[in-house]
């Protein structure tokens, strides 16, 4: 066999792959399912990658009877209108809802799930109340 030979044979596993890849439509399909998983998979430290890399925390909206609740909770405690309601990624373990009151501040009300009190708030601005 001649070294052209040779150097074809050699390439055609190669070229093989790369021509299924790009039937397929690349390694996209397969990889953005698991670079979607490593965005969202907590890194070390209890952070997620997108919080890691200096994006928001995915935060869970709440649903149902949670959602009813939580939101009616926080409006007895602080009254104004929801603005939103989720599992809350900075604090583990609670619900967050944000209200806008009637004076037109934000504040967010921090509430234990099992018994729907409000542990802690923090107004928008950035200041923990700590109640």
């Amino acid at each position: 066999m001649n070294a052209k030979t040779r150097a074809a044979l050699a390439a055609l596993p190669t070229t093989v792959v790369l021509f299924g890849l790009v039937g397929c439509g690349g390694s996209d399909a397969a990889g953005s399912a698991d670079n979607a998983q490593a965005t969202t998979a907590p890194a070390a430290g209890g952070e997620s990658n997108a919080e890691a890399e200096g994006g928001d925390a995915v935060e869970t909206p709440l649903t149902g009877e949670a959602k009813q609740k939580a939101e009616a909770a926080a409006l007895k405690a602080y009254p104004g209108t929801v603005v939103k309601s989720e599992e809350d990624a900075e604090n583990p373990g609670l619900y967050a809802v944000e209200i806008k009151k009637s004076d037109g501040t934000e504040i967010e009300v921090y509430l234990n799930p099992d018994t729907y009190k409000v542990v802690k708030t923090k107004d928008e601005a950035g200041d923990e109340d700590g109640s």
